[in-house]
């Protein structure tokens, strides 16, 4: 397992080390302004790009990112701002959408475990038919479709939550976008965990387990439910990274200072600030590389077959 854990590392480190200098070449070629030019002159222009390095050759400016990156500095901002430290804002927008988002993964991935375990329990029965009608909606509407629902009704109609987020009522103001933001999750968790656990109950081993005695909670827990997990833990993996950066058009119509509407100003303001851009670029693939490393130790948790498949490889 030690071996396999160390490999999966290696290649998660190789490859966003990769992205980094993929992303950090494209920000840079791209076309553009990354100044406010109708703020600035010239000569003010041509300074603030001598300060940042922007001038120096390519390898050099990436060289001088990395050894920053590496403690924690991601820059300066050229248009949001005024500038202000890179870090700083992330700290903010980070805690907001991790929460929120956070709130939103275990919302979604227990009631959506709970809703396709009962609907694989009770197939054919009218359960079963609910949570897959339950599925395909939470599925094909948009997430802001049932944010700007929940707020007309929960907060302009009823006044029972806030209309927008709003820092010091952090719980109330949580409720309308962790469930709006949980339901496409749920649907999606409901529909795959009634699929996988439906193969499962027809396998063979199953049925000789209940020809063996072996029935109700006990059989579920045992042979059901663990088998049915790993595609349920490769589905969940990039919904995780979703929900965590936040869902980018909820966190602007709701007002949510995260990730995602940070990423919307960055590129939609006075002037495209490349290097939030970047930042926030390399906050992504850093997530998503690290949940799916996450779900690859995970298979060789739940499946041992996966660590003798990678031994066995690695001999050879």
């Amino acid at each position: 397992m030690k071996k396999y854990v160390l490999k999966r590392l290696g290649m998660a480190l190789l490859t966003l080390l990769i992205i980094i200098f993929l992303l950090f070449l494209l920000v840079r070629v791209m076309p553009g302004n990354p100044f406010p030019s109708e703020r600035m002159n010239a000569q003010q222009i041509a300074n603030k790009r001598a300060e940042l390095g922007l001038d120096d050759p390519i390898l050099m400016q990436f060289w001088n990112y990395m050894t920053k990156l590496l403690q924690g500095d991601f820059g300066m901002g050229t248009s949001l701002y005024n500038g202000a430290p890179i870090k700083t804002v992330l700290n903010t927008c980070v805690s907001n959408s991790f929460r929120i988002g956070g709130l939103a993964v275990v919302l979604g991935t227990l009631v959506g475990l709970l809703l396709g375990v009962c609907a694989a329990l009770n197939r054919g029965r009218f359960l079963d038919h609910f949570c897959t009608v339950f599925s395909i909606l939470g599925v094909c509407v948009p997430s802001y479709v049932f944010l700007i629902f929940l707020q007309y009704n929960l907060s302009y109609k009823l006044t029972l939550l806030p209309y927008f987020f709003n820092e010091k009522q952090f719980l109330q103001s949580s409720v309308i976008p962790v469930v709006s933001m949980s339901l496409f999750t749920m649907s999606t968790i409901a529909r795959f965990t009634r699929n996988e656990m439906v193969e499962v109950i027809d396998s063979d081993y199953v049925r000789l387990a209940e020809a063996k005695g072996l029935h109700g909670g006990r059989l579920v827990r045992r042979h059901v439910l663990r088998n049915a997990l790993i595609p349920i833990v490769t589905v969940l993996a990039p919904l995780i990274v979703d929900l965590l950066t936040g869902a980018l058009v909820v966190e602007k119509i709701y007002g949510i200072n995260g990730i995602g509407k940070l990423m919307v100003d960055a590129i939609a303001g006075e002037g495209v600030d490349y290097n939030y851009v970047l930042a926030l670029g390399i906050l992504y693939s850093t997530l998503y590389i690290g949940i799916m490393l996450v779900v690859d130790i995970l298979y060789g948790a739940l499946d041992p077959r996966i660590r003798v498949s990678a031994k066995g490889g690695a001999n050879e």
